[in-house]
């Protein structure tokens, strides 16, 4: 399939979709099309400039784009556009990349509710923060795209949507050039419908950036030859504390005869309760967040707080009012859970839990709980969420497997192994 064709493609499919579904902040038809027809000229003439060569790809708006609106959908950034790119997308474009336009996300990455509609069910939130990557993913509008996760911004839209979505360790790709929520949490990550696909994103952009100081000096794989390195099934471990007493009924039997499922066709499969109190953890991510976005925000906040919306702008204040020892102590607990989940996760190939504590919720005033994706970002591990089934409502519901700090390789080869005995996909009817 040719880049002019497919862009050709895509675009029509955004054009019959967009009204309805509003993913897009930015769509530059004109601009993508020019870029498929050099792709392909380029293809033709010198072969592909690597393994992205003119894929199409939908970029969170919080990612500064070069020569293209970067909003945070936010009206103090309405106007802004950035001279330079993200570090993760200039590595997207190093690799043949086409950047189609900037999708929605909510504002500032945090939690009001943003205009994009879940494909699935209209009345029930498509989750976010990274809504429009999500959607656009889950309705083919692209075939991969970039979000950011504070909480869970990733992995909480990608099972709603019914998509494999990739958070992974803490320091594994670059942030510069993108929006902060918090210094200590943010994580970059993907969209995308196989986990192949994920692995080839994480190859093209995980790495030491000395932009930022928070990433890894640790060696960035080729995570593509990770798919097939499962020769033996995989070792995982289920975790029940706190993710089986917190997820509803319908997510708890789904859930256990997923586990079955895999261990019929060969995992080893133990049950883990770990001594860990997932509620203070949850209280320090949330704290960590609050204090760091009040530091982020607190000169647009002097001069222009009603700009900021309701969820953002609680957030902001109840930064401003915690204690510095408040803040110490949550860091504190931090450090200690993310030692405690690598001891947990020791004997193990990964940990699997649902993805979600229900299907998306019938509400369009809630991005949804991420209260089963927080401990995750808070500790730094690596997670991926894989569509698995529907509930009652034919909603999608998925399974959350989480590996060891800079193990992607093993977290994606036991992804790929889930994801052929699932044998599951997903696509919205449009």
């Amino acid at each position: 399939l040719s880049p002019v064709a497919l862009m050709q493609s895509l675009l029509a499919r955004c054009a019959a979709l967009e009204p309805r579904l509003k993913a897009w902040v930015t769509l530059d038809p004109n601009g993508a099309m020019e870029a498929a027809v050099q792709r392909e000229s380029e293809l033709m003439r010198d072969g592909p400039r690597g393994p992205l060569h003119g894929v199409p790809v939908g970029i969170k708006d919080i990612y500064n784009t070069k020569d293209m609106r970067t909003t945070c959908c936010s009206p103090i950034y309405a106007d802004y556009v950035p001279d330079h790119d993200a570090t993760a997308v200039a590595l997207l474009k190093k690799a043949g990349a086409i950047i189609m336009g900037k999708t929605v996300t909510t504002q500032f990455a945090c939690g009001d509710p943003s205009p994009t509609v879940n494909p699935w069910n209209a009345l029930h939130t498509p989750g976010g923060s990274s809504s429009g990557s999500a959607v656009g993913a889950a309705t083919g509008m692209f075939p991969a795209s970039l979000g950011t996760q504070t909480g869970g911004s990733v992995l909480r839209p990608a099972a709603y949507n019914g998509v494999v979505g990739l958070k992974p360790t803490f320091g594994r790709i670059s942030r510069f050039g993108v929006y902060p929520v918090s210094w200590t949490l943010d994580t970059m990550g993907t969209f995308t419908r196989t986990v192949e696909d994920a692995a080839i994103m994480l190859t093209v952009m995980a790495g030491p950036d000395i932009k930022d100081g928070h990433t890894s000096h640790r060696e960035a794989l080729d995570y593509t030859r990770a798919i097939g390195s499962q020769k033996t099934p995989p070792r995982i471990g289920v975790l029940r504390t706190f993710f089986f007493e917190r997820c509803n009924d319908e997510v708890r039997r789904h859930t256990d005869a997923v586990v079955e499922n895999l261990r019929s066709a060969g995992a080893i499969v133990s049950d883990v309760e770990i001594p860990v109190d997932f509620d203070t953890v949850l209280a320090a991510q949330r704290l960590l967040m609050s204090v760091e976005a009040a530091a982020v925000h607190e000169e647009n906040f002097r001069t222009r707080a009603d700009d900021f919306a309701p969820i953002v702008r609680e957030l902001i204040e109840m930064g401003m009012i915690t204690p510095g020892v408040a803040y110490v102590q949550a860091q504190r607990v931090r450090k200690r859970f993310r030692r405690e989940m690598e001891q947990a996760i020791q004997g193990f190939d990964v940990l699997l839990t649902p993805s979600t504590p229900a299907a998306a919720p019938r509400s369009l005033s809630t991005t949804g709980d991420p209260m089963f994706q927080s401990p995750w970002t808070t500790c730094g591990l690596p997670t991926i969420t894989l569509p698995s089934g529907l509930n009652g409502d034919g909603l999608p519901l998925g399974i959350q497997l989480a590996g060891a700090p800079f193990d992607e390789e093993r977290l994606l080869a036991a992804a790929k192994w889930c994801e052929d005995v699932l044998e599951f996909t997903l696509t919205p009817v449009d």
